[in-house]
C-alpha cells in the first residue's frame, strides 16, 4: 500500500469514526501531494506499512500538521481548522506553505507514530474492573500495555453514567457516557492499590510538550474529546516506564501481590507489538496465568481490533477458564456491545 492508498482508507476510517474535517484533509493528501521539498518527498518515499495498522503514517501527518495549529505557529492553517467550514484549494494552500516554513518542526512530528490515548476506552477498563472486583473481592493491581500517557491507568477515578445507574466517583471530574448495549456489570467499587504502564516512547501529560502532542492526534473537529483529554490531564500522572513492553511485563509477572488481583491490560496497542512478540506476550501471562492463585489471582482485559465492527472485548482470569468474549467496542469508546451476564457466577472462568 502505498500513501495515497494509506491516506484514502485512513480518510474513509476517519468519516466512519466522525470526523469529517479529518477525512477530507486526508483526502486531499492523497490526491494533491506532489515531490518537492522535505516534508512531502519524505512521505511519498516512505516505505513498510504505512496504515493504522503498521506506521499510521496518515494520522502522523494530520497530528503534525494539528500540532502547528494549537501551538499558535501557523495562524494561516489555524484560520481554516474548525470550526471553519474551508475551500479545499484554500486549505490545501496553507498546508503546502506550512510543508515550507514549518519544515523541520513538521519533520520531527512524523518521526513519532500517533499517541491518541483515547480516554473514552476507559469506560470498557471501568466495567471490567467493576466485573472482576465482584468475581474476586480484591484489591486490584493495574499493568497496561501500550500506555502512552497513562490516562487510561486512572479509569478507577473516572465515571462511567450508564442509564441503570453510575459506576465510578460521585464527584468524578471525568465522567463518560457511552452508547451503551446489553446487561450493565455489577456495582463493586473497585480499589487500586499499585498502578504502572510501559511505552517505548511515553508521554509526559504534565508537561506543556506532552499536552499538546496528546491534543494535537484528537482529531480538530470532535471538541468533545478534547474536553475528555483535559480532564484526565487534570488527574495524578500514572507512572509509564520507557521500554520495550515484554521485559517489563516480564518483571511485573514475576512479582505477584498476595491478596490482589493483578488486572494487566490493553487497549487497541497489542497489534503494534512486533509480530514475534505476540507469542511471547501470549506465553509469558499464560505461563503467570498458571501460577495464579486465589489469593493472588491474574486477569487480561483486551479491547483490540480483530476484523470486525470495533474492537473485540475479552477477559481472561486465572486460576479459571478460558478467555471469554465480553463484547464489542467502537475504538474511540462512543458505544459499547457488552455481553457478559451481569453476575460473575460460573466458576469456569469466574466470568
Amino acid at each position: 500500500m502505498d500513501l495515497r492508498a494509506a491516506c484514502t482508507d485512513q480518510a474513509a476510517a476517519c468519516a466512519r469514526l466522525g470526523s469529517p474535517f479529518t477525512a477530507g484533509l486526508l483526502r486531499l493528501a492523497a490526491e494533491r501531494l506532489r515531490p518537492g521539498g522535505a516534508v512531502a518527498d519524505r512521505l511519498l518515499g516512505w516505505k513498510g506499512a504505512l496504515g493504522a495498522g503498521g506506521q499510521s503514517v496518515p494520522l502522523r501527518l494530520a497530528g503534525a500538521l494539528h500540532g502547528l495549529v494549537l501551538s499558535g505557529a501557523a495562524s494561516g492553517l489555524a484560520a481554516l481548522y474548525p470550526p471553519e467550514d474551508p475551500d479545499p484549494d484554500g486549505l490545501w494552500a496553507e498546508i503546502e506553505a506550512a510543508f515550507t516554513t514549518h519544515e523541520a518542526q513538521l519533520m520531527r512530528w512524523l518521526d513519532s507514530p500517533p499517541q491518541t490515548n483515547e480516554v473514552r476506552r476507559s469506560a470498557v477498563l471501568i466495567a471490567a474492573g467493576h466485573w472482576l472486583t465482584a468475581a474476586t473481592g480484591l484489591p486490584l493491581v493495574l499493568s497496561e500495555i501500550g500506555a502512552s500517557a497513562g490516562l487510561n491507568l486512572n479509569w478507577d477515578r473516572y465515571a462511567l453514567d450508564l442509564p441503570e445507574g453510575s459506576y465510578g466517583p460521585a464527584d468524578a471530574r471525568l465522567r463518560l457516557a457511552p452508547d451503551w448495549q446489553g446487561p450493565v456489570p455489577p456495582q463493586a467499587t473497585p480499589r487500586v492499590i499499585d498502578r504502572r504502564g510501559v511505552d517505548l516512547n511515553p508521554i509526559e501529560g504534565s508537561t506543556p510538550e506532552g499536552a499538546l502532542r496528546l491534543r494535537a492526534y484528537l482529531w480538530p473537529d470532535q471538541p468533545d474529546r478534547r474536553r475528555l483529554t483535559d480532564a484526565a490531564l487534570a488527574e495524578p500522572p500514572a507512572p509509564v516506564d520507557r521500554e520495550d513492553a515484554l521485559p517489563w511485563l516480564a518483571r511485573r509477572l514475576a512479582d505477584p501481590s498476595p491478596g490482589a488481583l493483578h488486572m494487566i491490560f490493553h487497549t487497541v496497542a497489542w497489534q503494534y507489538l512486533p509480530e514475534e512478540a505476540h507469542a511471547e506476550g501470549d506465553r509469558l501471562i499464560a505461563e503467570a496465568g498458571a501460577r495464579a492463585t486465589e489469593t493472588a489471582p491474574l486477569a487480561r482485559v483486551e479491547m483490540e481490533a480483530d476484523g470486525g465492527d470495533g474492537a473485540a472485548l475479552r477477559i481472561t482470569l486465572w486460576p479459571g477458564g478460558p478467555p471469554r468474549a465480553v463484547g464489542r467496542a467502537d475504538f474511540h469508546g462512543r458505544w459499547v456491545r457488552w455481553t457478559a451476564a451481569e453476575t460473575p457466577d460460573d466458576r469456569e472462568g469466574r466470568i
